[in-house]
This record gives structure tokens, C-alpha cells and sequence, in this order.
């Protein structure tokens, strides 16, 4: 029996035809979405009170509502005690204003003595600042009716009393959010997210807001993190995040729903297809090709992951192609040839599996 021994020519080793990309370089970050509402930023808001008690004759603006300065917002009547309290001040400002002079007229005729023209003086002193002090109470006129008017523009964003109500001094009665149209405007952004991404969020990442509603859908404004809740809220199980975004003139005003990414752990990495990530025991890898027309691996670490994207870190070569598709049937030095427009195939066993 005669045996024939045949070699394997090395040009006949199979070649698999595989697509590349070029490899590149840039910032890439892990997206965390969040839902939440728009809210007023607290150096933007103006409780409205009153330092004195009075009763509610009137509400003219209602939750929701835009106003501009001086814009009426509620008719008061002060409590009948405050308003006694204020005439009387102005008559007894005006009775020491009127002894001073007599005694001056006195004291001019050598009839009053220097004591007693300095406690004249201290009297009309002290009456002027009693005066004062209830005018800046701003009762309003002997009736004690009063129109309240808005300070700035803005918008209203709660009111706690209604018409009728009898309302405490320094009660607040509406809150006005400002600078939501102006572009000064930052209001802030409240948002939950869950426990386990809360630990990858820093003041200071960056977060991309767009609506919930059909017209804001498109309209995407970016802004920072200020804030990283550090418990779980009880009612929501989720973790409260603040963000100072800056709407500007805008329909996102205050209660506006709305959805975000925040990019976290953001970074400068290879920026990679998802798909040209092969992983195996020894870790994650990927193939590149050379001019010799052979698959060549390189370790890799992955850091970031996007969506379809990986941001890896490893020894890549911007002039070699890195295989995305077909990778899974290479080794090491295996042969390859570039082309081809079609999916991967099934995954097959193999020394690596994809990410």
C-alpha cells in the first residue's frame, strides 16, 4: 500500500471577506435617560405676602398665568386693627410734629427750656419712625384697600389663597417665577433617575433636555448638573437630580414635562462599533487588518458604552481598517479580504464571542 503525503500550500488557507471601518478617536459618553419637569430656579422665584393680616377681596390672576410688572394680582383690605394701627401713627406724627414747632416758638421766646425743646424733638422723632415703619407696612389708603401688583415679569406658578380667605402677616398667597422668558432665563430642570445610575452622575455633566409633547419633541437644549440626590426619593424609588438649563425664550416654562440624557463618564476613547468588540477569556479585543491582508488582534479595554458604540481604550493603528463584520470567524494572522455589503451572520463557535 503506498501512502502519498500532500502539504497544504499557504496560499490556499482560506480567506474570509470581512467590513471595515476606519478607526478614529473623539469624546464619547454613557447616556443615562431621565424623565422630570421643569421648575423654576429658587433664586428665580418671588413669594408674594403681606406683613400684615388682611383678607382677600380679590384674585385676579390664577396658576399658569404670564404677567408682566405691575400687573394687578389680588385686592386686599387690610385687618380694621392694622388699619386703626396706621391712622393712628400719621395723627401722632402729626401732633409731635406740631408740638415741636410750638415748642421751638417757646424756646425762640426764652418760655421753654433746652430740656424740654429736646424732648420735643425726641417725640416728633419717634412719631416720624412709627410713621415710617407702618408706611412701609403699605396699607394703602385710610380705607386699607389695596391693589397688589406684580414686582416683575414672570409667571405664576402657585397661589395659595383664595378670594375671600383672611390671610396672616407673611402668609405667602402666590409664588412668582421670573426670568423664564427673558435671556437671563435659567430655570431648572428636576429630575429622577434610577439608584444605579445615580452614582455615575457629577455636578457638572452635561444633560440634553427635549419635550415630552409633540411640539417640543425636536427642540433639544443642553445644560449642566448641579445637583445628585444622595437618597431614594419614598414616593417615586427614585433618585432626585438637579440641572440648570438655559431655556432662554423658549416653551419650556415652568411645569413643563420633560425627557433627557446626561452624558456621564464622558471621555476621550477609540470610538468603536459595538460589533467590532469580540470578547474571550483573555478579555475584550478586536481585529484590525494590515497590509499583509491578515486579521491582526488587538486587547482592548472597554470604558464607555453608547448605545452601538463602544469607547475602548488599546494599542489601535488609525491607518489599519478594523474589521466590524465577519470578525467573529477570524484568528490571529488569519487571512482576510475587504468587501462585502452584507449583515453579520450568526453568531458561530468560535475563540471569541461578540459584546
Amino acid at each position: 500500500m503506498i501512502f502519498v503525503c500532500m502539504h497544504a500550500n499557504a496560499d490556499d488557507a482560506p480567506v474570509t471577506t470581512v467590513q471595515t471601518v476606519t478607526p478614529a478617536r473623539g469624546t464619547i459618553a454613557h447616556p443615562v435617560h431621565a424623565y422630570g419637569v421643569v421648575a423654576a430656579s429658587g433664586a428665580n422665584v418671588t413669594t408674594v405676602d403681606l406683613p400684615y393680616v388682611a383678607r382677600i377681596e380679590q384674585m385676579r390672576v390664577q396658576a399658569g398665568q404670564a404677567v408682566s410688572r405691575g400687573t394687578p394680582l389680588f385686592v386686599v383690605q387690610a385687618d380694621p386693627a392694622a388699619v386703626v394701627a396706621a391712622a393712628q401713627a400719621k395723627s401722632a406724627a402729626q401732633l409731635a410734629k406740631d408740638e415741636l414747632a410750638r415748642t421751638q416758638s417757646l424756646y425762640d421766646k426764652s418760655l421753654a427750656t433746652q430740656s424740654q425743646l429736646a424732648t420735643a424733638r425726641k417725640a416728633a422723632l419717634d412719631a416720624t419712625q412709627a410713621l415710617d415703619a407702618q408706611l412701609q407696612l403699605g396699607i394703602g389708603d385710610s380705607s386699607g384697600r389695596k391693589t397688589i401688583v406684580a414686582p416683575r415679569d414672570g409667571v405664576v406658578t402657585q397661589v395659595s389663597a383664595a378670594q375671600g380667605d383672611q390671610v396672616q402677616a407673611g402668609a405667602p398667597i402666590l409664588q412668582l417665577a421670573s426670568g423664564t422668558r427673558g435671556d437671563n432665563a435659567r430655570p431648572n430642570v428636576t429630575l429622577g433617575v434610577e439608584p444605579s445610575d445615580a452614582a455615575g452622575i457629577h455636578a457638572g455633566d452635561v444633560i440634553t433636555v427635549s419635550g415630552l409633547s409633540t411640539a417640543l419633541q425636536a427642540a433639544h437644549v443642553s445644560g449642566r448638573i448641579t445637583m445628585v440626590g444622595a437618597s431614594v426619593d419614598s414616593q417615586s424609588q427614585l433618585v432626585n437630580i438637579g440641572a440648570s438649563v438655559p431655556f432662554g425664550q423658549s416653551a419650556f416654562i415652568p411645569g413643563t414635562r420633560v425627557k433627557a440624557v446626561i452624558a456621564t463618564h464622558s471621555g476621550a476613547h477609540w470610538i468603536v462599533p459595538r460589533s467590532a468588540v469580540l470578547s474571550d477569556a483573555h478579555g475584550d479585543f478586536v481585529y484590525q487588518t494590515g497590509s499583509d491582508n491578515r486579521a491582526h488582534r488587538v486587547n482592548v479595554k472597554t470604558v464607555v458604552e453608547d448605545d452601538d458604540r463602544y469607547g475602548v481604550d488599546g494599542t489601535l493603528d488609525a491607518t489599519r481598517p478594523l474589521v466590524t463584520v465577519g470578525n467573529y470567524e477570524l484568528h490571529d494572522g488569519a487571512q482576510v479580504r475587504i468587501g462585502g455589503t452584507g449583515q453579520p451572520d450568526a453568531q458561530k463557535p468560535g475563540q471569541g464571542t461578540t459584546r
